[in-house]
């Protein structure tokens, strides 16, 4: 005999929230192409410019990779594999932690810092055409207040339905 489901039906999204999800969704694809196609001649995807992006801004040009996944917002595993091909592309290396064993630290090399150099007013100048100069200062206070509350909530709450 089957169990009756007591799980209370989906609360269905209404035509307006549903056009701005889709809107989001398809908008943030995009965006992440464009800004990718504006790193391709420098050999480098939007993973490895916010690597660089982060070390850049850290002490030294170095952080540890726990707090580098963070920071990029790649999983631990994607770091690995991301550290991997921009050590052998001379961006960054690797460092063990001195005073913990299973620590290590990602530093950016002279070459990593030129990347990002070379690399950083052609991303600035796409952000700025399909983004921020096509939005009033007003729409850009309203999307940093909308994606703050959301990151906040997402802070907590990364596995939960």
């Amino acid at each position: 005999m089957a169990e009756a489901s007591t799980q209370a039906p989906p609360k269905w999204l209404t035509p307006s929230e549903m056009e701005a999800w889709r809107a989001y969704i398809l908008t943030s694809r995009r965006l992440m192409e464009v800004l990718e196609q504006a790193l391709n001649n420098h050999d480098l995807s939007i993973a490895d410019y916010e690597v660089l992006a982060q070390l850049s801004d850290a002490p030294g040009r170095r952080m540890r990779m726990s707090e580098l996944a963070d920071a990029a917002l790649l999983s631990r595993s994607r770091l690995s594999h991301r550290m991997k091909v921009m050590e052998q592309a001379g961006l960054i290396r690797k460092e063990e932690c001195p005073d913990d064993r299973r620590g290590a630290f990602a530093v950016m090399t002279e070459k990593g810092w030129g990347a990002i150099v070379a690399a950083a007013p052609d991303h600035v100048a796409s952000v700025r055409r399909v983004f921020t100069d096509v939005l009033t200062s007003a729409d850009q206070q309203v999307i940093a207040r909308s994606f703050t509350t959301i990151q906040n909530l997402l802070k907590g709450d990364t596995c939960s339905s």
